[in-house]
């Protein structure tokens, strides 16, 4: 699914509250006709630059450890839908599942691979909303530099953003030439 042609242009931050807005909508759409619970996958890609090959290629290894997850639990998936987007790629699927199980594999997931820093796996419940990793008694995310909470780095700018690109351009690049 991955497509040949890299594309390299910064995407604006209207286009990207756009993309969560659109991806927000479509979420509530599943929820409401599903009534089941949805993972929404998206990357974490800082900088400008949202679509490129090396992150489209990170999130077809994301795809395909998502689709392992659940096959080997024998969830049934009843919807899945990927885009490639301009301000990034997502993915969603509507599994017929308790949230709380399917957020700790999705944690647990994102903990083991090693490109799983990169995939934010969001899952979220018809009635209860978002299922976060606190309310399992997890973790918050680490920052990729420096080990405290990601969040935290982020909204005050404790990096260069070069630094963070770096470093996550040197993990993806570092998968892809393991073998």
């Amino acid at each position: 699914m991955t497509t040949a042609t890299p594309v390299q242009t910064g995407v604006s931050l209207e286009a990207l509250l756009a993309a969560k807005e659109s991806r927000a909508a479509r979420q509530a759409d599943w929820l409401t006709h599903y009534q089941q619970p949805i993972i929404s996958l998206t990357l974490v890609t800082p900088g400008a630059v949202k679509n490129s090959l090396r992150y489209r290629n990170t999130m077809g290894v994301a795809l395909q450890m998502c689709d392992q997850m659940l096959w080997q639990n024998g969830w049934q998936v009843l919807d899945r839908q990927v885009f490639w987007l301009p301000t990034g790629p997502e993915a969603m699927w509507c599994v017929a599942h308790q949230a709380p199980e399917i957020k700790a594999h999705c944690a647990a997931l994102e903990q083991s691979h090693p490109l799983g820093r990169l995939w934010d796996l969001d899952v979220i419940c018809p009635q209860a909303g978002h299922v976060g990793r606190l309310s399992l008694g997890s973790h918050m995310r680490r920052c990729l530099i420096c080990d405290e909470p990601a969040h935290a780095c982020a909204r005050s700018r404790k990096h260069p953003l070069e630094q963070v690109v770096g470093c996550v351009e040197k993990m993806i690049d570092d998968w892809f030439i393991r073998d």
